[in-house]
């Protein structure tokens, strides 16, 4: 298939997993009607965003992705549509807990889960706290309408998170997010950053780019969504800024970009010889 309509959501949250659920699932039906048959929700939408602080009591929001509410709830919505749903949880396996992503195909299955593989550590976003590092390693799936590659949130920053799914085969990207203000500098915006990092993946790798962000304010930090939808060339399809509520569609053409792809060399011209230190501790 040459071309694919893809989704971003974009919504704040309230922190009822079922009304979130509720709502994201309204703008996957929404998003679904309008063709699209990739969708992608932002990072850990069952509830606010629980990482702002250390608290032990958020480990009971950890469950199995064969539980977990979120995961089950968008597993029937896709095998209803016919649609993927990438799907963003809170994730338990016995004793450790991970940021993960269940990959939904269009028959409600869980392909396999990519357990996020950067986990940042700062005021507003002690991940570290909750998460593992991912195990898994990046992963792309392969999907009727192409290969799909995808990373979470802090993922998103890395040029080599970007470039090893490109890799593995992917020939679509997609970050969904949960990212916002800085607890330690209310005058640092780093949503004009945020893009401008996903934007160099896309013309760096010749590849579409799709994030979703969630938007509101949860105890006093502001989520400034700018979900967006870009082409291989980092030019906007479609886009949001830091307060809409909604769905973002665009079509992206996976064969163009292929052309695209060879034809700036990119891939051909790579030096893994000279790459060495990039694999290196500092």
């Amino acid at each position: 298939m040459t071309s694919l309509t893809v989704a971003a959501l974009q919504l704040a949250f309230t922190d009822s997993a079922d009304e979130n659920i509720a709502a994201v699932s309204e703008l996957v039906r929404e998003a679904a009607g309008k063709g699209a048959r990739l969708i992608l929700p932002p990072e850990l939408f069952e509830g606010h965003y629980f990482c702002r602080t250390q608290d032990e009591g958020h480990f009971a929001r950890a469950l199995p992705a064969d539980e977990h509410t979120a995961v089950l709830a968008m597993r029937k919505l896709a095998a209803e549509l016919k649609v993927w749903i990438p799907t963003s949880f809170f994730e338990a396996e016995g004793h450790h807990h991970y940021n993960s992503l269940a990959m939904i195909d269009d028959r409600g299955e869980v392909l396999t889960v990519y357990r996020k593989s950067h986990i940042p550590d700062g005021p507003g976003y002690s991940e570290k706290f909750y998460f593992r590092p991912g195990n898994t390693g990046f992963q792309v799936w392969k999907s009727p309408f192409g290969t799909i590659g995808a990373g979470v949130c802090w993922d998103q920053w890395y040029p080599e998170t970007a470039r090893s799914l490109m890799l593995m085969g992917a020939e679509i990207l997609l970050f969904p997010t949960a990212i916002g203000t800085e607890p330690h500098d209310p005058e640092l915006d780093t949503s004009r950053l945020w893009r401008r990092a996903m934007i160099g993946h896309a013309v760096s790798n010749v590849v579409p780019v799709v994030a979703a962000n969630r938007i509101g304010t949860e105890h006093g930090q502001r989520f400034y969504g700018h979900s967006f939808i870009c082409d291989e060339r980092g030019d906007m399809l479609a886009e949001f800024g830091a307060t809409e509520t909604g769905v973002l569609v665009a079509e992206v053409d996976l064969e163009q970009a292929k052309k695209h792809r060879a034809a700036f060399g990119f891939f051909r011209d790579r030096r893994p010889d000279l790459y060495g230190r990039i694999a290196q501790d500092i």
